[in-house]
């Protein structure tokens, strides 16, 4: 495991997390893509760790959680000056 591969695999992550999200059009539909995104990414993630290069399934891991922790605090602080729960 390289800290290249690492960096490779985040960078990935990172554009694809972004282009999900720029589906969404209000929060809810963002979160929802993000959450999808993220799930498609962690199911490569393991197919990387298991059959192909693990530093490049490492930085995918770290980014989809990075991605998924962005996604959660919008919700939270939308829910909080809201009072509505956005994503129903």
């Amino acid at each position: 495991m390289t800290g290249s591969a690492v960096a490779s695999g985040a960078a990935v992550t990172a554009a694809w997390l972004v282009l999900f999200a720029l589906l969404g059009r209000d929060v809810p539909t963002y979160a929802w893509w993000t959450v999808v995104a993220g799930g498609l990414a962690w199911l490569a993630a393991l197919a990387l760790a298991r059959h192909g290069d693990r530093g490049v399934a490492t930085g995918v891991a770290i980014v989809t959680a990075g991605g998924w922790s962005v996604a959660a605090a919008v919700v939270a602080v939308t829910w909080a000056t809201t009072g509505d729960w956005p994503l129903w």
